[in-house]
């Protein structure tokens, strides 16, 4: 993991990764007096960010690596990802989701090939099932978040946007496994030294936030969040980078999550999953001060399941 690692990541992952828009808001700037510029993962292939570096990594296997097939955990982002990026390599992939994962999710991991085996709701029952069948049948193991290859390409969203937009004063990111907030840390402290790094948490899963103060990490118990991509720990190797290089871990409620994708629907015209509207909550109820200040801030995905919508709207006309 490395400034290095993460260039390396972009130029493996060019022209294969969607380049995403970066989009901004005259009406959000004008009520913050500030420039807020989203990065705009929504867009990226599987509908987030996890793509670029779940693809990384299954980019680098051997070819014996290949032949073996891998496997993940995911509640659903890195589920699709995977998926995605073993039927575009040729890859073989089982994927571990627990039995309350989005049925949107489940439908587009199905969809891209590979193969699903449900657990129970809990981080332990993830672990314990894919350890399981590596030790059966011998799969290469593409963890979420807790690996060098998969921080690295998840640290070209942030280096992307740096990149397109020049120096920013603050960064802002969600944190779950704390796979993306690494890589965004990594990139932004080599490309804007100066920067504010915040990552946000639901208050309904802040264990990064307790293991911080606490020195140690405080594991999540699948926590009641609409953000289900943040319901999981971070790891040992993401909570030493958090804790080197990020500034400022904050939590949002439950309704400032709402709100904050109300506000891209109905003004930005952009649908964001709860996950990726951490960060603007924390901007719009008023947690960071972002006053005159030049704004990085990291939509992860949009993956939400509108069935219940368009079911409303049917009744409506029935």
């Amino acid at each position: 993991m490395s400034f290095q690692g993460i260039e390396k990541a972009f130029k493996r992952i060019n022209g294969i990764a969607n380049k995403t828009p970066v989009m901004t808001s005259r009406t959000l700037d004008s009520i913050l007096k500030a420039q807020i510029f989203f990065k705009c993962e929504n867009f990226q292939r599987v509908g987030a960010f996890k793509f670029r570096g779940a693809y990384y990594a299954l980019s680098l296997l051997s070819e014996e690596q290949k032949k073996q097939g891998v496997i993940t955990h995911s509640s659903g982002n890195h589920a699709q990802a995977v998926a995605l990026a073993a039927k575009i390599l040729g890859i073989q992939a089982t994927i571990i989701m627990p039995k309350g994962a989005p049925i949107n999710k489940i439908n587009a991991t199905k969809g891209y090939g590979a193969e699903i085996l449900f657990c129970n709701n809990s981080l332990e029952a993830r672990i314990k099932t894919t350890e399981e069948l590596i030790k059966k049948r011998n799969f290469i193991l593409i963890h979420p978040f807790d690996s060098d290859n998969t921080i690295n390409g998840q640290g070209t969203v942030a280096y992307e946007l740096i990149r397109e937009i020049g120096n920013l004063d603050v960064v802002i990111a969600p944190l779950g496994g704390g796979g993306l907030l690494s890589g965004t840390a990594l990139a932004t402290k080599e490309m804007c030294p100066d920067a504010q790094i915040i990552g946000v948490e639901p208050l309904m899963a802040d264990d990064a936030l307790r293991s911080l103060k606490a020195g140690y990490i405080i594991p999540s118990t699948y926590p009641n969040t609409i953000a289900d991509g943040l319901r999981t720990s971070i790891s040992e190797r993401t909570f030493n980078i958090i804790r080197k290089y990020v500034d400022q871990i904050i939590t949002v409620t439950e309704l400032e999550i709402i709100e904050a994708m109300i506000f891209l629907l109905e003004r930005m015209k952009i649908v964001v999953e709860p996950s990726g509207a951490v960060p603007l909550a924390a901007i719009l109820s008023n947690k960071i001060n972002v006053n005159n200040k030049k704004v990085g801030v990291i939509l992860s995905g949009g993956n939400i399941d509108l069935e219940p919508f368009f079911q409303l709207l049917k009744k409506k006309i029935a």
